[in-house]
């Protein structure tokens, strides 16, 4: 018999999440979300948009870096490190507010969290320079 783990269920709820909130995009207010349901969506969306900005500042290291091959592998492995790090930790906070209602946004404001966080990192380690020439990319979230 098949068991859901909670990483299992943060990936189900984040997937489900974003899956219905694309037919109901232009009808949550983000500002006024009240339900459960809404603020759930929102939380996706802002995950969604925190892992399209980390994408985009990964592969643009990875291209920054590509005439070094041992370091865009050493970045990659790292980039898995990172996602399994982010998702066990994420789902502990899952587990911590298992008996709520909350625990959906909880494990999703989680994720977007350490997204937020991972881009800042590949920018601060890999898109800038010790000296004054201008980085690569802008700070994120600046």
């Amino acid at each position: 018999m098949f068991r859901a783990t909670p990483a299992v269920l943060v990936l189900c709820l984040a997937f489900c999440s974003l899956a219905a909130f694309s037919c109901d995009e232009h009808r949550i207010d983000c500002d006024k979300a009240y339900s459960t349901y809404e603020i759930n969506q929102c939380a996706a969306m802002e995950l969604d948009k925190a892992k399209q900005q980390l994408a985009y500042y990964l592969e643009t290291a990875l291209e920054h870096h590509s005439d070094d091959t041992e370091l865009v592998a050493a970045i990659q492995v790292a980039q898995q490190d990172w996602e399994r790090y982010a998702n066990a930790h994420c789902q502990a906070v899952y587990t911590q507010w298992r008996d709520g209602t909350i625990r959906g946004v909880m494990a999703l404001s989680c994720m977007t969290q350490q997204t937020h966080a991972r881009t800042h990192e590949l920018w601060q380690r890999f898109l800038t320079f010790m000296d004054s020439t201008p980085a690569v990319l802008p700070e994120p979230g600046a």
